[in-house]
């Protein structure tokens, strides 16, 4: 199979939209979270979306097969959420091996079964990497600053063990992605640099940060290009940004990374902001007009969508990107 680095040289590549979105359409109830292996666990499990991957895998296939049909060319794996760290809310650290390994093997057979009947479109499995929800930078604790709810070491162990488990699934990349804390991200990064350098692999990186809101920084309060300095030590497959922002406000920090960085830029923006309900109201006429404002200033290497994106706009994305060449390096 042609590597994903040289198809990047030739057109831009499309990832995939939203899984949680997807999932949201089954409404599934706190039984079918639950399934039968789980039907006695004694804590709440509705929300854990990467339990599903257990409990109802042929919906996670689904979702992939839909995106893959709408024209991506990269599935990210349903593990936002699959280290230990984050798994604690449901008493599940136990089965995180477990979780990234099935997802990873889903999306694989997923890939593989659209790579065999268009061979001259390959499809790749990304290993989706969350940001935890907790923050090595910040203390939660308003009256102890210094205090850390979360070190980089627990971080880089509980990083290891999915990174492993995502490779042994058979992701062919993977993605750290909606990076709210660059501390977090270093530590997911070293972790990958760890498990690399232990298997004797080299296994590209795909980077993807979140600007929270109108002041354009990260949560720990970086602007595009502190952010994009800060992990550009690392070999990146591509760096980019993805949530928190519709297309239309993530314009201004494409142009600091492309004008900047010295890798393929990504980008996978939400529908829109949320409205007063969490939804997001944006087409994907309405999306894919403004991501071509990306694509008319030459930014991106890799499109795709965050929370809010189905296939169809994943579709009008990919119709779009086909008529556009990938952004060159030209670093200034």
């Amino acid at each position: 199979m042609q590597k994903i680095q040289d198809i990047l040289k030739e057109r831009i590549l499309v990832l995939d939209g939203a899984m949680g979105t997807m999932i949201q359409q089954y409404k599934f109830t706190e039984e079918d979270y639950r399934g039968e292996r789980f039907k006695d666990w004694g804590q709440p499990l509705q929300g854990n979306n990467d339990l599903l991957s257990l409990t109802q895998p042929k919906a996670i296939k689904e979702i992939h097969a839909k995106y893959f049909e709408a024209g991506a060319d990269i599935a990210e794996t349903n593990t936002f959420s699959g280290t230990t760290i984050a798994m604690e809310d449901y008493g599940m650290q136990d089965l995180v091996y477990e979780l990234n390994y099935e997802s990873a093997k889903i999306a694989r057979e997923v890939a593989d079964e659209f790579t065999a009947k268009n061979p001259e479109k390959p499809r790749f499995v990304a290993g989706s990497i969350g940001p935890t929800n907790r923050t090595a930078s910040m203390s939660p604790d308003v009256n102890d600053p210094g205090y850390r709810a979360v070190t980089f070491d627990d971080l880089r162990i509980a990083y290891k063990q999915q990174v492993e488990a995502l490779l042994d699934g058979g992701s062919d990349l993977l993605l750290v992605e909606t990076i709210f804390d660059t501390l977090n991200a270093k530590a997911a990064l070293f972790a990958i640099e760890e498990v690399k350098d232990q298997r004797g692999v080299d296994v590209p990186i795909m980077v993807s940060g979140t600007i929270t809101d109108a002041s354009g920084r990260t949560l720990s309060g970086q602007t595009a290009e502190a952010f994009l300095v800060s992990v550009s030590h690392i070999p990146m497959l591509s760096v980019g940004f993805n949530c928190a922002l519709g297309a239309n406000q993530l314009t201004p920090h494409l142009e600091v990374l492309a004008n900047k960085a010295e890798f393929n830029v990504s980008a996978h923006p939400n529908a829109g902001l949320p409205n007063a309900f969490g939804e997001y109201d944006e087409t994907p006429e309405q999306m894919a007009a403004q991501i071509k404002e990306f694509l008319d200033k030459d930014l991106i290497n890799i499109i795709g969508g965050c929370c809010g994106t189905t296939p169809a706009h994943i579709t009008a994305i990919a119709d779009l990107a086909s008529g556009y060449k990938p952004r060159g390096f030209k670093v200034i």
